[in-house]
């Protein structure tokens, strides 16, 4: 398994941005996952698959206005300031 950092943002010009919004954290929590309180669009997830396959399942839920990033976090190249729960979530699994 690994580490994902998923970081989206949807256009929210589009008239149905709640629903749009809603179903992809819908779809996103089917992950096991954390979330630092203060990063609305940045999740945490667990996966046995690569980014890409990650980054193509995500994006079903996505329209081409939207945005994402998804990028595999290696034991010793990270660093950040994130509440110390999800530190103490992440660090296990590197």
């Amino acid at each position: 398994m690994s580490v994902f950092l998923v970081t989206w943002d949807l256009n929210k010009q589009r008239t149905n941005y709640n629903e749009a919004r809603q179903a992809l954290v819908t779809h996103l929590a089917r992950y096991n996952h954390t979330k630092d309180p203060g990063l609305d669009s940045v999740w945490f997830i667990e996966s046995s698959a690569t980014a890409d396959a990650v980054s193509t399942d995500i994006l079903t839920k996505m329209d081409k206005n939207d945005r994402l990033i998804v990028t595999k976090l290696v034991s010793g190249q990270h660093q950040g300031w994130l509440d110390k729960s999800v530190w103490d979530w992440i660090n296990p699994r590197l």
